[in-house]
């Protein structure tokens, strides 16, 4: 079978190859300008899906790079209302059906992008477009379940005759940046914690005063970014292999993400330093008015302190006392032990399977794929986690 996400690497010799070509092509064609007014006017936030972002995840991380798009254009062809990045199934997992899969960005979120204008018009034209460039169904990852893309999408569908399938799902932490950030706190953690964690850091400044740094400009978010990353190789990620600056693709990617989301104030580095020693630091992109944190490094000498709680709390009270953001979206994993006694809000993330024609068997087969491979995964999940206990 041919792989359709790579059609569009294949000029067309015929009407129905151009058909195709146009439906689904490279990431790095979308206009830039085109993409970051849509992402403007996106009808739910999702920092991971800014160009600046993705185009630099698909230039280089590892296992994520050469993605390509669906676009949807309005009825005069020249105004972007959708876009939603992909791969192919087989792809993906190495599974020889014809299904486009949703391009995994780094953070756990890729609700696609699409027109709060228009946002049935933009859900209408992106399935089309999927169905042009050959695609039986559309697999979702990592989806807000209550969110405004998939909703849009759902309207389309229901009108269509279909149902969108959920595959799996979990309950995601989340901070209602509404609230006062003290009074926030308080509640979460009550007064014995909060207490607990104010001597953890008395006594930590007995290495320095203890300082909360905001690097928001492109030229001091350049060292702050490399100290994030010194940090999280230091850790159990690095004995891992998974920091970021041990695989150079990864690398390279954060390095032009981070100061490019800079200089349009969608990214800033968060540290904790204790006098000049850094203990923590975070990266935090943001999209309209919400902020998703995307990763956290600790220095495991100070582990006694909580230096990623302490990290956490002058976050959350950072984003509080900000009227630019509303919400904030861990993009943990479920029950994770650090945010959620945190940040108490709560959202369903999920994985979708849409299928684009009504009675279609390649959709039940799509779908009896999937779930053999969740079934396998969750097995090789448990056993990890036995291993590591």
């Amino acid at each position: 079978m041919v792989d359709i996400a790579h059609q569009v690497a294949i000029k067309p010799a015929s009407t129905k190859h151009a058909a195709t070509a146009r439906a689904l092509v490279p990431l790095a064609t979308i206009d830039p300008g085109q993409w970051r007014a849509l992402a403007q006017r996106a009808v739910e936030p999702n920092g991971y899906y800014l160009p600046a972002w993705e185009l630099a995840v698909s230039a280089t991380a590892r296992g994520r790079t050469d993605a390509s798009a669906l676009p949807a254009f309005d009825g005069s062809s020249t105004r972007l209302i959708g876009l939603m990045p992909v791969i192919s199934l087989w792809r993906a997992w190495r599974i020889p059906l014809p299904a486009l899969v949703g391009a995994h960005p780094y953070g756990t979120l890729c609700s696609p992008l699409i027109d709060r204008d228009a946002p049935i018009e933009a859900a209408t034209r992106l399935l089309q477009q999927a169905r042009e460039a050959g695609a039986h169904a559309l697999v979702l990852n990592d989806v807000a379940l209550d969110g405004a893309a998939i909703n849009s999408l759902k309207e389309v569908l229901n009108r269509d005759g279909l149902k969108p399938r959920v595959l799996s799902s979990y309950i995601r932490a989340s901070l209602d940046a509404t609230q006062d950030g003290e009074t926030l706190l308080h509640e979460a953690l009550g007064t014995k914690k909060l207490k607990e964690l104010r001597r953890q850091r008395h006594r930590l400044e007995a290495y320095g005063p203890v300082a909360f740094e905001v690097a928001r400009k492109p030229d001091e978010i350049r060292p702050a970014l490399e100290t994030f990353l010194q940090l999280e190789a230091s850790g159990w990620k690095g004995k891992r292999g998974t920091a970021l600056i041990q695989h150079a693709g990864d690398a390279t990617f954060i390095r032009h993400a981070v100061p490019a989301l800079a200089e349009t104030a969608q990214c800033e580095v968060i540290t904790l330093r204790a006098g000049t020693t850094p203990v923590a630091a975070g990266i935090v992109l943001r999209h309209q008015d919400r902020a998703f944190f995307f990763k956290l490094g600790i220095d495991e000498r100070f582990a006694r302190y909580s230096p990623g709680v302490q990290l956490t709390l002058e976050l959350t009270r950072h984003l509080c006392a900000d009227p630019t953001i509303a919400s904030a979206d861990s993009t943990a994993s479920a029950d994770h032990p650090m945010i959620n006694p945190i940040w108490r809000g709560r959202f369903a993330i999920g994985d979708v399977l849409i299928p684009l024609r009504r009675n279609d068997p390649a959709v039940a087969l799509i779908h009896a794929a999937l779930a053999g491979l969740n079934a396998a995964h969750e097995a090789a999940r448990r056993v990890v986690h036995l291993l590591r206990k």
